[in-house]
């Protein structure tokens, strides 16, 4: 492997190459969300698991948090935090108080989604994973980790039209979460991808950028993989990382 610093563009392009090809709205389970192939039960269960996702979003960000010295840097990314955490500069509600609306609203209980209790073994694994990436990882690597933002608009997007056209039954309100994660997300990802872009500077630590945010991409892919084995859904194994590049 080639110890030579990849260039701004070249490292760009790699990030999401690696990044894409991993995403998770390939996996089959949310191909089928999104042709209305889901039953409800199927949409509960994955509703119910991703909500331990959220929750560890927040803890993920403390911790980068932690990391530096630098308050400019401090007073951007906590806004990830007010984000899922509470309510924002205008008093709206953060991520996880929508995420438990929306789990109401695919037929769940409130109670029984807030406790964990119910979360699948291989989904709260995958998300500690990332939480101990985040953890053990210097911080631009960490940073790096979050890139699968870049990929987030698009797929809430997708998202947002899919569940109004096939699941009607859910309710357009109880959507607010996707919709409120278009702009935060293509927001959140650009700056991520303009810091690790900034400060990866090694060729060392270019690839360990990289590497991070295939394992998100993984731990991302796991978790759906999960929820398709436990509901009869389709699975399938992630993408096959490819060959370092010289």
């Amino acid at each position: 492997m080639s110890n030579t610093l990849l260039g701004k563009e070249e490292f760009v392009a790699r990030l999401r190459a690696e990044g894409q090809r991993r995403y998770h709205d390939q996996h089959p389970f949310h191909e089928l969300m999104h042709a209305g192939g889901l039953s409800r039960e199927q949409l509960a269960a994955w509703t119910l698991n991703r909500f331990y996702y959220q929750t560890r979003i927040p803890i993920k960000d403390a911790i980068i948090l932690s990391k530096t010295e630098d308050a400019a840097f401090r007073r951007i990314w906590i806004e990830r935090v007010r984000d899922h955490d509470g309510r924002d500069e205008n008093g709206k509600d953060g991520g996880l108080e929508l995420w438990l609306r929306l789990a109401e609203a695919v037929g769940l209980e409130r109670a029984e989604v807030a406790s964990l209790g119910s979360v699948l073994p291989g989904v709260r694994f995958a998300c500690d994973a990332y939480v101990t990436l985040c953890r053990e990882s210097p911080l631009v690597v960490a940073v790096a980790s979050s890139l699968t933002e870049m990929f987030a608009p698009d797929l809430m997007s997708k998202r947002i039209a899919a569940w109004e056209q096939h699941y009607p039954w859910v309710g357009a309100e109880a959507l607010a979460y996707f919709r409120s994660r278009v702009p935060r997300a293509r927001r959140d990802g650009e700056f991520g991808l303009a810091f690790v872009v900034t400060h990866a500077g090694s060729r060392e630590l270019q690839d360990q950028c990289v590497a991070a945010l295939v394992r998100k991409a993984e731990i991302l892919w796991h978790l759906v993989d999960c929820v398709a084995s436990a509901t009869g859904g389709p699975t399938a194994p992630s993408p096959v990382t490819p060959s370092a590049p010289p």
